[in-house]
């Protein structure tokens, strides 16, 4: 019944009835899904309807059946390229030329591939040329000219659903697939593709196949299944803020860079102390002690050690000299007249006022 099913899809494909083959083997999968064939077949069908994302999982379901099924690779390939994928369709392809060399379609397209490859390398390293001029000749190409774009028809719900959030180095996309077996998840990654396939027993099999906001790293890609769901994470190739899942959602954008905590700024809070002036204190206290008003014995000392102070060396000779002579009662200025020349003074405020020697 499944092999009939597929030669009517067959006949349909060549009448380019390409929705009823994509149907009729859908109906044969359904019947044998074990068959890589009715995969690759039904890939080339999705290919001719544009559906490009959809042909890659078919053609790597395929593979999965059948690794040396050679068609599967050459539709993996073509689908790629459509979706300008070239190094994911070239490493599709090269697999394919080592399973059939002798088919020649292989090589042609590998060829194909190294030229884009090498045109988009170039195009990266080549300055962006100015806009044309607002006074331009060059008619300008308006809806009314562009073809009319056939409308789709509304996708099915899917079977379960998923969600996704990302870091500025990865994506991860969860899928809420409750109670399955690793081995019914097939799980690829391109390099802007990604392509989830889960068998569910007496159901129609579950696909996720976006083509992806931004580019991959494949080989850094990683999922893993777990009890309640399944779990993917996409290493961005790009460090950027992605609009969306799916390709050609809204605009990447640059993540704000962070600031270095060594060279932030120290945040400074209310009941922080501020930072003490020692040489604004100490000059506050010598003037404190200058100004100070003393009485009796601390006021005469002070009025001596003023005096001292402010003295040359000879001065300071001489009062020692005569402080000692007298034992205390007498204090000269005048080296030259130690013990003979007199003066009177005024003592400090607060103290009996008599003769003073110095």
């Amino acid at each position: 019944m499944a092999k009939e099913l597929a030669d009517k899809a067959t006949e349909a494909f060549l009448d380019d009835d390409f929705d009823v083959a994509v149907d009729l083997y859908s109906k044969a999968i359904d019947l044998d899904p074990n068959c890589a064939a009715f995969f690759a077949d039904r890939a080339q069908a999705y290919i001719k309807l544009d559906s490009f994302t959809e042909a890659v999982g078919d053609a790597n379901k395929a593979i999965a059946l059948e690794p040396t099924l050679a068609k599967a690779y050459l539709r993996k390939g073509t689908a790629c390229m459509k979706l300008e994928e070239y190094s994911t369709a070239k490493a599709a392809l090269e697999k394919g030329a080592s399973v059939a060399p002798n088919d020649s379609k292989f090589k042609k397209m590998i060829d194909e591939c190294d030229l884009r490859i090498a045109e988009e390398e170039k195009e990266l390293v080549q300055p962006v040329p100015p806009s044309l001029p607002s006074s331009s000749s060059t008619p300008l190409a308006t809806e009314a000219d562009a073809p009319p774009v056939p409308t789709p028809a509304a996708p099915a719900k899917p079977m379960f659903r998923h969600e996704f959030y990302q870091k500025p180095e990865e994506a991860v996309v969860t899928i809420f697939a409750k109670g399955i077996p690793k081995e019914k998840v097939t799980v690829e990654f391109g390099e802007q593709i990604l392509s989830v396939v889960i068998d569910v027993a007496g159901e129609e099999a579950y696909h996720l196949q976006p083509r992806l906001f931004g580019k991959i790293i494949p080989e850094k890609c990683r999922y893993e299944v777990l009890s309640t769901k399944v779990e993917i994470r996409l290493a961005k190739a790009e460090i950027i803020t992605w609009a969306s899942l799916e390709y050609g959602k809204g605009q990447g954008v640059l993540p704000k860079p962070n600031v270095s905590s060594a060279v932030a700024q120290r945040p400074v809070y209310p009941s922080s102390k501020p930072a003490k002036d020692w040489d604004k204190l100490e000059a506050e206290v010598k003037k404190q002690e200058k100004d100070e008003k003393l009485d009796g014995d601390a006021a005469m000392n002070k009025f001596f050690s003023d005096i001292y102070s402010s003295a040359d060396e000879d001065m300071r000779r001489a009062m020692n000299k005569s402080f000692a002579e007298s034992n205390g009662t007498v204090l000269s200025t005048n080296w030259k007249e130690v013990g003979t020349k007199k003066v009177e003074s005024t003592p400090p405020d607060g103290m009996e006022l008599k003769k003073w020697e110095y």
